[in-house]
């Protein structure tokens, strides 16, 4: 390549890539995948190196990160966030160890620290004297953006430090799979957006500008290196992790100190596999020079430490052909495509499907059935696809107008990237999904209740909707293959016992679009019993901290609805009655009173909630200036700090013990 035209391709290049980054780093919608993303790098970084002289100061080689978002106050980092320089396979793992060794001949291995590379937000926390200060995102390195109220909401960042000591603390911010998983059911079923990978969600979730929304997702924070300024505290990268335990956060317990590249290696082809294992999304792992002086010694690049490398996995995508589109009608209409596979082997498994997440989703992507498409296992986990082959076009799948269940037509709510079925009483896939859900572990948890019972059950005509499970007899259910008297009898005596169950817990099963576990226990709270619940207006429901307008709203429809009405009638008639007051009275010491918990107590939260209900209590989870009490235990994060800006008091484990003997 001459001049002319590897000026041509670094231009190229370093346009893609800072395109790339905006759409990474700021509005956390990535547009490649993280391979193809360092496979520009790389090259960038082998025609800068052959031309040195078309290298520039804004060059992404050069930099670190990208810009900030709007609607965050900018952050000036004490201490630059640098970024690592990464290989994908192990002679470049070789070569980089190679070139420490140069720098000290006369020692035979290098004692390292290998880290799993944890795939969440990089975020930089300030102490001083003990007390956090600051939040920040990396930013470019330089400048982040100030979250310091939405750090303050997560688990695993201790407001105050065990020691008076001031340090910097670098750490991952990162949602849990089975968290991730948890939020794109949820905003699929409420027909939200839904994010790519935890990375996103966790991204997406620490830069709310409201932090209360921050504060009802799942993040938390692995401590990954510390910066102090008393030089005494640590002589070691190992001996910083274990400062950063003791003075309360959570670092990753799979790193491991080792000497030399070959057990390096050894880590890295360990965890190749085993990280799928693993609740949390990891992508490499962080190799660091153990030992401070010498990594003060090797110093660093423009970009990254001379002194720590990260490795990347080889990524989990495969190419395979799109069969089939399968349109799957879920519990409250929604309909949702499937895409059906060549099978292809992916992640250590076979995969024949993939979730293609909605209408507009194909549409963006251009798909249609017999496209060579891109798949890989989002998380690790749910196999999802990417793209297609560029040149392919085999036009756009075109979205459906009726129901693939019931042929009724579709229809989109406002503001909704869903299309729903309104067939509520008759669609199949509804009612089926329904009852399912109804005997589900989230709802009754009814035991031998499944999807093929429920399936049989139907066919048989025994059952129209999951209040006829009230109605079954033993003799109907050995109408049913392979189940005998005793399993009869058994799955009669669970239903039966599944009559009374708490408010909570039935308003959770009976599929109201909107309401989940948490937005029920909310009601439950309020309203002491379903009558109650059933004569209350949207203005009331909004009231609670919590419920906002469309929730409320749907409440009311779903209440106000004449085949609901029809349903919730059958259960009485069957025997089945909600237990509003899941507590028994014990006293009434705390009549009237609304408590927040928070922070990390001598036991389980739901030893404190159980006394506060039972001497007439209520517990919230979010304090407002209705609140009376907040139960504040250690690390109490920033309900405690709400609390006392609006003068709410805040209790300690003795002084809540003192109050409830009154």
């Amino acid at each position: 390549m001459n001049y002319i035209e590897a000026k041509k391709r670094i231009d190229e290049l370093k346009q893609l890539i800072i395109e790339n980054n905006e759409a990474y780093y700021v509005f956390d919608t990535p547009k490649i995948t993280d391979f193809e993303y360092d496979e520009l790098f790389r090259e960038l970084k082998r025609l800068e190196q052959e031309f040195p002289e078309l290298v520039t100061k804004d060059s992404p080689t050069q930099k670190v990160g990208d810009k900030i978002s709007e609607g965050f106050k900018e952050h000036t980092h004490k201490y630059r966030l640098y970024s690592l320089d990464n290989s994908n396979n192990y002679d470049d793992l070789r070569k980089w160890y190679e070139r420490i060794l140069k720098e000290y001949p006369n020692e035979k291995d290098i004692e390292l620290v290998v880290e799993l590379k944890i795939d969440g937000l990089s975020c930089a926390l300030s102490y001083e004297k003990g007390q956090l200060i600051t939040g920040a995102t990396r930013g470019n390195g330089i400048i982040g953006e100030n979250i310091t109220e939405n750090i303050k909401t997560i688990t695993g960042i201790p407001l105050k430090l065990s020691s008076d000591i001031n340090l910097e603390v670098r750490g991952e911010v990162y949602m849990p799979v089975s968290s991730f998983e948890k939020l794109n059911e949820e905003n699929i079923e409420n027909g939200l957006k839904e994010f790519a990978n935890p990375r996103n969600a966790a991204a997406g979730s620490l830069r709310q500008l409201d932090s209360k929304i921050t504060a009802k997702r799942d993040l938390h924070f692995f401590a990954y290196t510390a910066i102090a300024e008393n030089n005494d505290l640590f002589k070691t990268h190992s001996d910083a992790l274990k400062l950063l335990e003791n003075q309360g956060f959570i670092v990753n317990p799979n790193y491991r100190v080792v000497r030399g590249i070959n057990s390096v290696i050894e880590l890295c082809q360990y965890w190749e596999t085993e990280r799928f294992n693993l609740n949390y999304a990891t992508d490499g792992m962080v190799i660091k020079v153990n030992d401070l002086s010498k990594q003060n010694e090797l110093g660093f690049t423009a970009r990254a430490p001379k002194w720590a490398t990260a490795f990347k996995f080889p990524p989990e995508e495969v190419w395979t052909k799109l069969e089939g589109i399968e349109l799957s009608v879920g519990k409250t209409g929604a309909v949702t495509p499937v895409a059906l596979l060549t099978p292809v082997q992916l992640a250590g498994t076979i995969v024949k499907r993939a979730s293609l997440h909605n209408f507009d989703e194909i549409n963006r992507l251009g798909l249609n059935i017999g496209n060579e498409v891109l798949i890989k296992k989002a998380a690790e986990i749910i196999p999802k696809v990417i793209r297609k082959k560029d040149d392919e076009d085999f036009g756009v799948y075109k979205e459906p107008e009726n129901c693939p269940c019931c042929g009724a037509k579709l229809f989109r709510p406002d503001g909704e990237v869903s299309l729903y079925c309104p067939n509520t009483l008759n669609c199949p896939a509804q009612i089926q999904g329904k009852i399912e859900y109804w005997a589900s572990k989230e709802a009754l948890d009814i035991d031998g209740v499944g999807s093929s019972l429920v399936e049989k059950l139907l066919d048989k005509k025994l059952i129209q909707d999951f209040a006829d499970l009230y109605k079954l007899t033993t003799q109907d259910l050995m109408q049913i293959d392979l189940i005998k008297e005793k399993s009869a009898d058994n799955i009669y005596n669970a239903i039966q016992a599944s009559k009374t169950p708490s408010l909570t817990k039935f308003l959770t099963a009976l599929s109201i679009k909107l309401i989940g576990k948490e937005t029920a226990e909310l009601l439950a709270s309020e309203y002491p019993t379903l009558e109650s619940l059933k004569s209350a207006s949207v203005e009331n429901l909004i009231k609670i901290d919590g419920i906002g307008e469309k929730a409320a709203k749907s409440i009311i429809d779903f209440f106000n609805d004449d085949n609901n009405k029809v349903i919730l009638n059958k259960l009485e008639e069957y025997g089945v009655h909600p237990q509003g007051k899941e507590f028994e009275k014990i006293s009434n010491v705390f009549d009237g009173k609304t408590f927040v918990i928070t922070g990390t107590l001598s036991q389980p939260r739901s030893v404190f909630e159980d006394k506060i209900k039972k001497m007439g209590g209520k517990v919230s989870s979010s304090v407002s200036k209705k609140t009376s009490y907040v139960l504040a235990g250690d690390n109490p994060g920033s309900k405690f700090d709400k609390a006392s800006t609006l003068g709410v008091i805040i209790l300690s484990e003795r002084d809540f013990e003192n109050l409830s003997q009154d």
